[in-house]
């Protein structure tokens, strides 16, 4: 065992080798003998320009700030209700629901396989009343929201757009994003519901449904962030997310929608990792892959298709549990990569994230770091403001290049569908083994002292005295309880019954399932019973091992 181990109040050895977190050699000094071949114009093109690699609008933060998007949800709908209309008052510009764990596995707060779990990693949602709770003097019309759960998501809008339409809001007004990746549940994040095709079926309604109903609202954000925290490389994270994303280009074509306009409504979720540089090369590498592949194997001709739109949340694997503090300092640079690499909306983790829900105090410390960085540093100023840089470039093209490889192997496995390849990459249980060894890579590159955690494996202090953190008891259940009660005890029995019933007999058709969706949600109906009954029709999951 290497000493920075047995000491691990000593300081680093200044010997170790130099390597990006991902685990790439990173040369003392890059200049134009790296970039033999590069060509300005094909490369970089002008902000907002093809292949936009330099920001996907002309002025970017110049015309218009990034979205300031805190991720928030805990206990009740009231609690978090309360937490949403802080953070607004404190310059929030945007809101991002956190479901807790029942509602992203489509089970209701009194279904046994719930207890203990009601509230505890975000808020609960059982049916339409806690929806309008949640919302509750929130304009909707005018604060766009992003809801952060895939395999229940058709339900989850359901219940979204008829809380708005009894706000008096139009659904062609409402803005927002909807995560709705369920190819990433199967790579990495384990929250499905029903087998893979299933899923993509109700995915392709959904596409179809916010394309004519509610064309502000993007009904996929394909998302890396979770690859990432699985235990993935940064080309990994890049290169799997993007083949989602092709995946569900290629879902659409399929069924018959307009390139140039479903593309538009896609947008992306990226992981800002620790190591600035590698993760703002993943950042401008996204967007040139995405326009280039959308143009030349999809025959995309709209910029507004070929601009990869995304949004960024700081890495919440790099915080740690001790000297919680610190996380402060790690925020602060993720979100400045994620600026730097120009994100469209950003989320920056609490300090105290890694060991509870945030505190209010620890959110608006995140929020306020945002804020300065956008009002105080200056980098908001100019687009793209590293860009032409011998490093930034060179690292750029081999994020590129890296990525390529990936997606060769997985069309591969396709024979030439992106769609058919991802499916038969989980089913094979490919990404997950390689996503695997990735994360004991990087985990043993720790242990010998390769990688450092300050505070925890170096520059370590007995004596820290930690933070306080927000503790979420069992009150929300017993709320959450008596509430579906209510609902249940209140609501037009034979009309649920009925709504039901014609969504499981829509089910086995190939009919748009969001219209009976939506007409449950009226109906109040529970998320628990609106999944049962597609359960009884689609069936559940079960994943293949790989191992």
């Amino acid at each position: 065992m290497v000493e920075a181990r047995e000491r691990p109040s000593d300081p680093p050895s200044a010997h170790r080798s130099h390597t990006t977190l991902s685990g790439q050699p990173v040369p003392a000094l890059v200049g134009p003998g790296d970039l033999i071949g590069w060509d300005p114009v094909e490369h970089l093109g002008a902000p907002g320009a093809f292949p936009f690699t330099r920001g996907v609008y002309p002025s970017m933060y110049r015309g218009r700030l990034w979205t300031m998007r805190q991720f928030a949800g805990f206990g009740t709908p009231e609690e978090t209700n309360a937490r949403y209309r802080f953070l607004l008052d404190h310059g929030q510009t945007g809101l991002s629901v956190a479901f807790d764990m029942p509602t992203l596995m489509g089970l209701d707060s009194d279904d046994p396989a719930s207890e203990g779990e009601v509230g505890r990693c975000g808020v609960a949602v059982d049916s339409l009343d806690d929806m309008r709770v949640l919302f509750d003097r929130i304009p909707l019309e005018r604060i766009t929201t992003s809801m952060t759960i895939s395999g229940p998501a058709p339900v989850a809008f359901a219940f979204f757009l008829a809380a708005a339409e009894e706000q008096g809001v139009a659904w062609e007004g409402l803005g927002g994003t909807l995560q709705t990746d369920i190819l990433k549940e199967y790579i990495a994040q384990k929250e499905w519901i029903f087998p893979p095709r299933a899923h993509l079926r109700l995915i392709g309604d959904l596409m179809e449904f916010c394309a004519a109903r509610a064309p502000k609202f993007h009904p996929i954000s394909v998302s890396g962030y979770h690859i990432r925290e699985a235990g993935a490389t940064a080309v990994q994270e890049l290169a799997f997310t993007l083949a989602d994303g092709f995946a569900y280009v290629e879902l659409g074509m399929d069924r018959g929608l307009d390139l140039n306009r479903f593309a538009a409504g896609l947008s992306f979720f990226f992981n800002s990792h620790i190591d600035l540089f590698e993760e703002l090369a993943k950042l401008r590498a996204a967007r040139r892959i995405w326009a280039r592949w959308l143009r030349d194997r999809y025959g995309a001709t709209d910029p507004a298709a070929l601009r990869l739109r995304f949004h960024t949340q700081t890495a919440g694997v790099s915080n740690t549990a001790q000297q919680p503090m610190n996380n402060v300092v790690r925020t602060a640079l993720e979100a400045l990569t994620a600026v730097l690499g120009g994100t469209q909306s950003l989320h920056t983790n609490a300090l105290d994230e890694v060991l509870a829900l945030p505190t209010e105090a620890a959110a608006k410390l995140a929020l306020r770091t945002q804020q300065i960085i956008a009002h105080e540093s200056g980098v908001a100023d100019v687009t793209d403001p590293l860009g032409g840089s011998y490093f930034v470039e060179a690292m750029t093209d081999r994020m590129e290049a890296g990525a390529e490889e990936i997606f060769g192997h997985i069309d591969a496995m396709g024979r030439g569908s992106m769609l058919e390849g991802v499916l038969e990459g989980i089913e094979r249980g490919w990404f997950q083994q390689e996503i695997a060894e990735s994360a004991f890579a990087e985990q043993r590159r720790y242990e010998t002292g390769d990688l450092v955690r300050v505070g925890v494996d170096a520059f370590v202090d007995p004596n820290d005295p930690g933070v306080d953190t927000l503790v979420i008891g069992g009150e929300a259940e017993v709320a959450q309880r008596t509430r579906i009660a209510r609902t249940r005890a209140e609501r037009e029995q034979s009309r649920a019954e009925s709504a039901l019933t014609d969504l499981a007999a829509a089910a086995r058709t190939e009919a748009n399932l969001m219209e009976p969706l939506i007409e449950c949600a009226g109906a109040r109906c529970t998320e628990g019973e609106i999944v049962a009954a597609l359960t009884e029709v689609f069936g559940d999951y079960r994943e293949t091992p790989w191992f």
